[in-house]
């Protein structure tokens, strides 16, 4: 079961709860951040604010709520209460003492506006992300097959429960991913948001083109900023951006889609198996978005920003990931192949042509499990990105 898994995230917490009075773990719905905190913080009081009745009583007498809990506690679905924000901090300024707090939210709902105002300097945030590959792989539950791991996806539910990755899916969607949008955004029509959602998953590791979403959906250019914005701060999809630095070269200016969990991608494409997805045009794609995904929850476990890029010229020359470590900038090409080519790395020989990058600072991931190395890049299996990662 889930509680079982352990989280990397966790080791973030220790660190950081010396330090800050409130701990704020938000994320996507249902990535495990009530586990997360219940398990860092097992003696904490733990409530709910989406149980309606805690809710009523937290919004009636605020004060009594939190006076009642001399020595903090954790408090779940905070986005339901957003004026207990004030409240909190002028408690943790009476007693700022460190680790006192826990609070979960989906980030959606103008939670971190409402924590950065009221808890500047007195929370630390933690962005938990669904499972990576890592953490499934210490426990012996991710799958030896990379587009098996793909299509059943990171969600901690789909771990815990004997439940179809697709059946869950379906349920995820209409549960959250529409019903939280659209009572954000006042949709009327759904069905127009869902062929939105679709069309999304479809453009998966593609430079993004709001306007031609925007036509092929129907709907206004500013409606689609505005769907795709809340689907980026809601943890479904993430925006990566290209680097800034030319090397002489004329740039893309746009960013490229992703999607943060590979099985919601493929519910959304309706892919059901591993065959299929091996055997769909957009399987580079997705299998781009698992990589994308996996160094941002290595670098969001950390309590790190994730400060990744893409890299494209005018002439088409593009390095699908270019970060910088200890003032070095590293680059890394992704091919979904379970064969690795040696002309997989004709891109990173262009780029280092360009950027003056050494051969030990570029790295291949690759759908294979055979690490190598080819002209001195590292060759890197699908399952141990979170290598890449100093």
């Amino acid at each position: 079961t889930v509680h079982m898994i352990p989280r990397k995230a966790a080791d973030t917490i220790h660190r950081l709860k010396t330090g800050f009075p409130v701990l704020c773990i938000t994320g996507p719905r249902q990535s495990g951040k009530t586990t997360l905190a219940k398990s860092c913080f097992p003696d904490k009081p733990y409530i709910s604010l989406e149980d309606p009745d805690i809710r009523a009583l937290a919004q009636e007498d605020p004060r009594g709520l939190l006076d009642t809990y001399q020595d903090g506690l954790i408090l779940d679905e905070i986005q339901a209460v957003p004026n207990l924000f004030a409240y909190l901090k002028t408690k943790v300024d009476t007693y700022p003492q460190p680790g006192k707090y826990v609070v979960t939210g989906s980030q959606q709902f103008g939670l971190l506006a409402g924590i950065s105002e009221s808890l500047a300097g007195r929370a630390a945030f933690i962005n938990l992300l669904p499972f990576s590959a890592d953490e499934l792989k210490q426990v012996k539950l991710l799958s030896q097959d990379p587009f098996e791991a793909l299509i059943t996806g990171f969600y901690p539910p789909i771990y815990d429960r004997e439940v179809q990755a697709y059946d869950w899916y379906t349920n995820y969607i209409a549960a959250y991913v529409e019903r939280d949008v659209r009572s954000m955004l006042n949709i009327k029509d759904l069905g127009l948001y869902q062929t939105f959602l679709r069309l999304c998953a479809a453009q998966t590791g593609h430079i993004l083109n709001l306007n031609a979403l925007a036509l092929d959906c129907g709907i206004s250019h500013n409606t689609a900023r505005s769907w795709l914005s809340i689907l980026e701060t809601s943890g479904v999809v993430y925006l990566l951006r290209p680097y800034h630095k030319n090397f002489g070269k004329r740039l893309v200016k746009s960013p490229k889609l992703y999607f943060i969990d590979t099985g919601l991608n493929a519910r959304l494409l309706g892919i059901k198996t591993a065959e299929d997805l091996f055997l769909h045009p957009n399987r580079g794609n997705i299998f781009e978005s698992f990589v994308v995904s996996e160094l941002l929850k290595s670098r969001f476990n950390t309590g790190c920003d994730a400060d990744f890029y893409f890299w494209r010229d005018n002439t088409g020359t593009e390095i699908d990931i270019v970060f910088e470590e200890a003032q070095t900038l590293k680059a890394i090409e992704i091919k979904s192949g379970k064969t690795f080519s040696p002309g997989a790395s004709a891109n990173l020989e262009l780029w280092m042509k360009y950027s003056g990058a050494k051969p030990t600072d570029c790295s291949v991931v690759y759908a294979g499990n055979l690490a190598a190395r080819s002209k001195n890049i590292t060759i890197l299996p699908w399952d141990t990105i979170a290598s890449l990662l100093k």
